[in-house]
């Protein structure tokens, strides 16, 4: 069994009022306390009248000129800590944000069905922390914002690094004894609190995690972790009131307001990730906040094909990039949760850096590499104002993105039939066109585009090449892509499927079930490739897929650099792979 600990961190305030609590009376004067702690009279006679406007200590200064002035503890505070649970540890790694330096650990805890999520803490000395409160409260006096720097996401940036500069700056004036670490922990706190969700911020900057969620005051923070699902932490919010505030900030940041009138806030926070809030009494146990977190670091197609997660085979993978090179219409589809937007963002990378693209989000998700952005024209929705006034349709970032000339359009989902016909609309035009839906499997996706809501006629499916289904089992955890199917039209204006690929439940594997038609024929009339040649340019794919897995060549940008070094000169990245050189000598 093991206990992880709090990390307290202590500071001449905590010096201060402890050595006043060791005293007789709890009363020392201040030249003498000047010498037992190491601060400056001038100092300390500041520090006791910060903490005596919070009635901690009394300043006292006797009329009698033969008595010295002298500080006295009034009110008596201890260490407060994160509570802590005692199990077997199963996984621990350390995060950061602003500074701040965490533990994790998951635990297994006696009487709990799931392994608990642990979070380790800086946890500031009692007296640290009224003295923090007076700094964050100064600091917010003296740095104004206005409402609209914190709806823009690069002002919002700027007013967040000015506030942490001035934290620094003041923190280096008020306890110069303190090293540097230490203040940049306590400006990363200071900042944290004031323009962050407090202990919350840990939690967003850990990248095992999809899904954070507060379920009122009453229970502890719940997150779900990519690779142990579902979890408890060791952290709760105080009060319904602390949630309410959390969730009205997030509603400043996108000019929102949430209140009893307007109970339920869906938002989008400065870093992309999506937020919703509720409050009593539409969520019955108490105020709640949910937020879906996106990766900071995309994965990527080599990630996918690696044992460890084994999301699809290399020859699965390598058609996908056959398909994403030679502009095949492919559809994403999968259940809530399943990785259809992580599978799309894959497939974006593999776009030809000649190419133009313009993605339209509900929430920007999506991510390119470096070498596509120069021309890649992101486009988010907008929701209407508290008036009403304001709001931006997918469908009307769809018909704006047709006169933008691009070669790709991706859409986040497809939910209603006038997007669905836009969508399609502009596969006819010649565009090459990629977006996700839910739906579990190829055949359901056919049953959703021609059933209502939605009813596109047949007619209209035949310039939908590919569908992708990405699969979730929540009792192991793992995400899969659960098959590759193509749609066939025959000479009656009938669309059949053909299965190329499918994912086998019981041996956790991938088996190809027939060969292409469709795609193959689509891709001979428009490149003139013969079957032996495209066959040929699979195995070659598959081939550098692997030595970016042997390699390590992971990251978005490195993998984009591979993709569109091999768009120019195949030759030189095929070479790469069957020599397994290095990435240095490739780039």
């Amino acid at each position: 069994m093991a206990e992880v600990t709090s990390n307290v961190i202590y500071t001449k305030i905590d010096d201060i009022c402890n050595t006043l609590a060791s005293e007789k009376d709890q009363t020392a004067e201040i030249s003498v306390l000047t010498g037992k702690v190491g601060i400056d009279q001038n100092k300390l006679e500041k520090i006791g009248k910060i903490l005596q406007e919070r009635g901690i200590v009394e300043v006292v200064y006797p009329l009698n000129i033969m008595q010295k002035p002298h500080l006295k503890l009034k009110k008596k505070l201890d260490a407060e800590a994160n509570p802590l649970r005692e199990g077997k540890v199963i996984e621990t790694y350390n995060v950061e944000a602003n500074n701040i330096k965490s533990c994790i650990s998951i635990m297994d805890v006696k009487g709990e069905s799931r392994p608990v999520y642990n979070l380790v803490l800086p946890v500031l000395g009692p007296y640290t922390k009224i003295f923090m409160d007076y700094l964050r409260d100064e600091l917010a006096r003296i740095i104004t914002v206005q409402s609209e720097e914190i709806s823009d996401v690069r002002k919002f940036s700027e007013v967040k690094g000015k506030f942490y500069n001035a934290s620094l700056s003041r923190l280096t004036e008020e306890l110069p004894e303190a090293d540097e670490e230490k203040r940049k922990l306590l400006a990363g706190i200071l900042l944290n609190r004031m323009y962050g969700l407090g202990d919350i911020e840990i939690l967003m900057s850990d990248d095992w995690l999809e899904e954070v969620a507060v379920n009122g005051s009453s229970e502890p923070i719940s997150v779900y972790h990519r690779k142990f699902g579902w979890m408890k932490t060791n952290l709760s919010l105080e009060s319904e009131e602390d949630i309410y505030n959390y969730a009205s900030q997030i509603g400043r940041k996108c000019g929102r307001e949430i209140s009893l009138l307007a109970p339920i806030l869906d938002a989008h926070l400065p870093t992309g990730d999506r937020a919703n809030a509720t409050l009593f009494p539409i969520s019955s146990s108490g105020n709640t906040i949910t937020i879906r977190r996106f990766s900071r670091n995309p994965w990527t197609l080599v990630d996918f094909v690696d044992e460890k997660m084994n999301t699809l085979s290399e020859e699965m993978a390598a058609f996908l990039w056959l398909c994403m090179q030679y502009e095949i219409n492919i559809l994403v589809a999968g259940g809530t949760a399943s990785g259809k937007t992580s599978t799309l963002n894959t497939l974006c990378a593999l776009i030809p850096p000649s190419n133009r693209t313009v993605t339209i989000e509900d929430t920007r998700e999506l991510a390119l590499p470096s070498y596509l952005k120069w021309n890649w024209v992101p486009l988010t929705t907008r929701n209407a104002n508290p008036e009403g006034k304001g709001e931006v349709r997918m469908l009307d970032l769809m018909m704006t993105s047709l006169r933008m000339r691009p070669d790709r359009i991706i859409v986040g989902e497809i939910r209603r039939r006038r997007e669905a016909e836009v969508l399609f609309e502009a596969m006819h035009t010649g565009h090459a066109v990629y977006s996700t839906m839910h739906a579990d499997t190829a055949s359901q996706v056919l049953r959703r585009l021609t059933h209502p809501p939605i009813e596109l006629p047949l007619t209209e499916l035949e310039s939908l090449q590919l569908i992708v289904v990405q699969y979730r089992d929540r009792r192991k955890e793992i995400r899969r892509v659960y098959e590759i199917s193509e749609l066939v039209v025959s000479s009656v204006e009938a669309v059949t499927l053909n299965t190329l690929f499918k994912w086998k439940p019981r041996t956790d594997s991938f088996e190809k079930m027939n060969e292409s038609s469709r795609v193959l024929e689509d891709l001979n009339l428009h490149t003139g490739m013969s079957s032996g040649e495209i066959k040929k340019d699979v195995e070659e794919k598959i081939r550098v897929l692997d030595w970016m897995k042997k390699n390590k060549i992971r990251s978005i940008d490195d993998v984009g650099a591979v993709i569109g070094l091999y768009y120019k000169t195949p030759d030189v990245v095929i070479k790469a792979a069957e020599g397994n050189f290095p990435l240095s000598k490739v780039l």
